[in-house]
């Protein structure tokens, strides 16, 4: 018998082997049976495929699931992405600090770390630093360091997704146009003798949002996050995807003008950052003699309590939602995170008073304004899932399976 041509395949083609495994990780389609009739691929066809990615190690057969004929018979054999076969690693770096972990390939956290790392010392030394930290992880989670398939980079910058490169940083100097990918793909060889392996980076607000959103809020097809901490940034998430805009600059609401004349960063006055990020907070403690000069300081008073912090994160995150009024308006989210040094209530509470103020009613009548669920480790998640999905698309499982020889 001949199987119709393969509906789900890509570019008008039969389904290859990745589509069935898609098809598989997202439980579309999970039996043979059910693979059979999401692609009109034959039985023995679908069958050569899923041979092959057993080969792999990629799938498993797990528990009988129903019988699929109205006759009876013997139950289905369900078909899983089997998670356990490799691991992702994962660092996100901020200003002054960062964290990185072994994660697998389902997002769970096996081994995590972080401590102080200053970008501001270039990104020679903070990516060979990372080398040595997922060295030390993957023996932590133990795990070969041949098991990692990955890397996910989340940075405190703009960055080109089709090159890696971090595009002119405000607050990463010496960072521009430097091979992030290359020098951290010969870091961890150099620490652990395996070969090179694949390195994703992105904005770290992108992947916060793409972790978020994946992990407590798939169902919402237009999600916000924004990160304030040392600076402020956002990501957005449309449709399940990462928008980044033209060249990955979507999203970096630090920089809208506001009226001020405060000298940013960035070198232009004005600049939201300047005035309502956790660094500028920080700068107008430091001129009262509250010992501040970070966003993480910051968050330090604030758990403390410590009034002064607490009015001027209210004030901060005044200014920031009137600048939020517009995105809202603009791209009519379902869910608006505040993430980062300053989420905490009284930075949320200002900015729901402008934002509910300036937005549209139309614009807030089903928009949801909460903070984050992941906290600290919602970039880790973010860039490992973006490893994970860049590696297991249905056109890269093809050339890996090449690769394999299977």
């Amino acid at each position: 018998m001949t199987g119709q041509p393969g509906r789900t395949g890509r570019g008008g083609g039969q389904a290859g082997a990745g589509d069935l495994l898609a098809l598989v990780r997202t439980g579309r389609a999970t039996t043979r049976g059910a693979l059979q009739q999401a692609t009109g691929l034959s039985r023995a066809t679908v069958g050569q495929r899923l041979d092959r990615l057993f080969r792999a190690g990629w799938l498993r057969e797990g528990a009988g699931g129903p019988v699929d004929s109205p006759l009876g018979g013997r139950p289905s054999i369900t078909l899983e992405f089997d998670d356990a076969h490799a691991v992702v690693l994962a660092a996100d770096l901020d200003t002054r600090h960062a964290r990185a972990a072994v994660l697998s390939l389902t997002g769970e956290i096996l081994a995590e770390h972080s401590a102080v790392l200053a970008v501001e010392d270039g990104p020679d030394a903070v990516l060979g630093e990372l080398g040595g930290w997922f060295a030390e992880l993957l023996e932590k989670a133990g795990r070969g360091a041949q098991e990692a398939c990955g890397i996910g980079l989340a940075v405190p910058g703009p960055v080109d997704s089709e090159t890696g490169l971090v595009v002119q940083p405000p607050i990463m100097p010496g960072w521009d146009g430097y091979d992030i990918r290359s020098r951290l793909s010969r870091a961890f060889t150099e620490r652990t003798g395996v070969a090179p392996v694949p390195v994703l980076v992105d904005n770290d607000a992108n992947l916060m949002a793409y972790g978020e959103q994946r992990t407590g809020y798939r169902d919402c097809s237009a999600f916000v996050l924004v990160k304030v901490s040392t600076g402020i940034g956002a990501g957005v998430v449309v449709g399940g995807e990462i928008f980044r805009g033209v060249d990955g600059g979507a999203g970096d609401i630090g920089h809208i003008r506001v009226g001020s004349e405060a000298l940013c960063r960035c070198g232009s006055q004005g600049c939201l950052a300047a005035v309502a990020s956790g660094g500028a907070v920080a700068r107008r403690l430091a001129e009262t003699g509250v010992p501040a000069a970070s966003g993480s300081d910051v968050r330090d008073l604030l758990a403390a309590g410590h009034p002064g912090a607490a009015a001027l994160a209210r004030e901060a995150g005044r200014q920031v939602g009137d600048v939020l009024a517009t995105v809202v308006t603009l791209l009519n989210p379902g869910v608006l995170m505040i993430a980062g040094d300053l989420a905490g209530t009284s930075f949320l509470t200002g900015v729901r008073e402008l934002l509910y103020q300036r937005a549209l009613p139309r614009s807030t009548a089903r928009l949801d304004v909460v903070t984050s669920r992941l906290g600290d480790r919602a970039g880790l998640v973010g860039a490992g899932a973006m490893v994970v999905e860049h590696l297991y698309a249905p056109t890269r499982v093809e050339e890996r399976l090449v690769a394999l020889g299977v």
